[in-house]
């Protein structure tokens, strides 16, 4: 039986990704599949760069707006939801375009990653919640930088969810979660993969990182974060985790201006786009693509890669 088709598009915020994937849709009889593990969330517009109406030209896209802030979200409800747009798109005789930059939410999709819940493992990720509440997740970060410095540098320190992860593992396995990842990236995808990243000039990269920080705030930003709080969103629950929330939470709490929020939102979305491209190095059947020439130069380049690999 022959492989389902899946092009992915993927790369470091900033990088020009959505707008890739619009243009090749239009040309390959394509819909898109957000792998992004914010634009899920309804009325987190600004600070996901989620895309717009108009942006999407037509083209349906999925996983964008289906849940409430309040909802939580995971990579296990990410790979069986998008599994499911996957088989919808190519039942309609459409290829489906995965396209984000959150890479362990690709992988898991990409190679077939199973999550089941282990003997144990809801009582080890109750506890260590609770030491999250108790020391915060600078503590528990350290404590993954001392058994598996490798986790510890690709996850942020305040990714709670996945510092949790990491530590909820070890202690289940004795080994790092790192070792079992390099192990995973082994397996074969059981999609007939063309995976498109795009790369482009680390200064040019933060430079178009920090004018579309600008553009949010300017759009906006502030006040989206403060409505979400007055929802009743608090920095605990998984939406406001994201880039461009929790930043901007310690300024509506007075506990700094908002230019010094501004420059931590541009600092770490800077970070977050180098963890990006470090974790895509890793994966075996990528692409690279120069998304710093243009858009129409990046529009020929990846389609000469996917003709490569469809043949067409």
């Amino acid at each position: 039986m022959d492989k389902q088709k899946l092009l992915v598009i993927a790369g470091p915020t900033a990088s020009g990704k959505s707008s890739l994937a619009v243009q090749l849709a239009k040309r390959w009889n394509g819909e898109v599949i957000s792998a992004d593990s914010m634009q899920v969330y309804r009325r987190m517009d600004i600070g996901t760069a989620k895309v717009t109406p108009e942006e999407m030209e037509g083209v349906p896209h999925h996983l964008i707006d289906v849940l409430e802030p309040q909802e939580e979200w995971n990579v296990a409800l990410f790979q069986e939801q998008a599994s499911a747009a996957i088989r919808d798109i190519a039942s309609r005789g459409r290829l489906p375009i995965l396209c984000g930059g959150t890479g362990f939410y690709l992988h898991a999709l990409l190679y077939d990653t199973q999550f089941d819940e282990e003997p144990g493992q809801k009582e080890i990720r109750k506890a260590l919640e609770a030491r999250l509440q108790e020391e915060g997740p600078e503590q528990l970060h350290q404590e993954l930088k001392a058994i598996d410095p490798r986790s510890a540098e690709a996850i942020h320190p305040h990714n709670a969810k996945r510092v949790i992860r990491a530590l909820e593992y070890y202690q289940l396995h004795g080994t790092p979660i790192s070792a079992h990842n390099q192990e995973q990236k082994k397996k074969v995808s059981p999609f007939d993969l063309c995976y498109l990243a795009l790369s482009m000039d680390r200064q040019k990269l933060y430079d178009r990182i920090d004018l579309r920080v600008d553009q949010m705030v300017a759009q906006g930003l502030v006040q989206e974060v403060r409505s979400l709080t007055e929802e009743g969103l608090s920095a605990g629950m998984t939406a406001m985790q994201g880039l461009g929330y929790k930043e901007i939470l310690p300024y509506l709490n007075g506990a700094c201006t908002l230019e010094e929020a501004v420059r931590i939102l541009k600092r770490d979305t800077r970070h977050f786009a180098k963890r990006q491209l470090t974790w895509l190095r890793a994966e075996k059947d990528v692409r690279w693509i120069d998304a710093g020439q243009g858009p129409e130069e990046l529009l020929r380049q990846a389609e000469a890669q996917i003709r490569q690999v469809y043949g067409k």
